[in-house]
């Protein structure tokens, strides 16, 4: 039997929610990835960079914007090589920049998506996909793209309904 897979990025640490910096222990992504695993029993796979963001947000996010300016792959501490035995593969990550964090790209471009059904889900505040619909379809080549699920990161706590209602979907 085939079985479900969520791949994912997520940042703890200090973030940003409606124009305040917070300290969060779970990244809001993974928070999310882990209501996925809890309905569908998928495995979890998180995308971790091998050269830690730094832990102040506003340091963060130009390391980020960086990254994405000179279209990086930066390395990541383990990757991820076959999906071949899964379906459905749920792919989350907060909106860095319009997209998806420059470490998501050096893991989803090793796997072949032929056949599989890409379920994307992204934190972000206010943003939403921004681009990364269109950069998944890229990533993603040969997969169907079903509808994702676009939440904002101080919700995660109230969405567990909303996950479940769109996994059904």
């Amino acid at each position: 039997m085939m079985s479900d897979l969520v791949i994912y990025f997520s940042r703890s640490g200090e973030n940003y929610f409606g124009g305040v910096l917070k300290n969060i222990e779970k990244g809001n992504t993974e928070v999310i990835a882990e209501y996925i695993q809890e309905f569908t029993g998928a495995d979890l796979f998180k995308v971790e960079p091998a050269v830690e963001y730094p832990e102040d947000y506003m340091e963060c996010i130009d390391v980020a914007k960086k990254e994405q300016q000179n279209d990086a792959r930066p390395e990541i501490k383990e990757s991820l090589e076959d999906i071949s035995a899964y379906d459905t593969i749920y792919i989350g990550f907060p909106n860095w920049w319009g997209t998806l964090p420059m470490p998501m790209w050096t893991q989803l471009e090793k796997l072949d998506f032929s056949g599989k059904t890409v379920k994307p889900f992204v934190t972000h505040e206010g943003s939403g996909f921004g681009s990364s619909k269109r950069d998944l379809a890229k990533l993603c080549s040969g997969a169907e793209i079903e509808n994702g699920l676009s939440i904002p990161g101080a919700n995660v706590y109230d969405v567990k309904d909303t996950v479940e209602s769109w996994i059904k979907e």
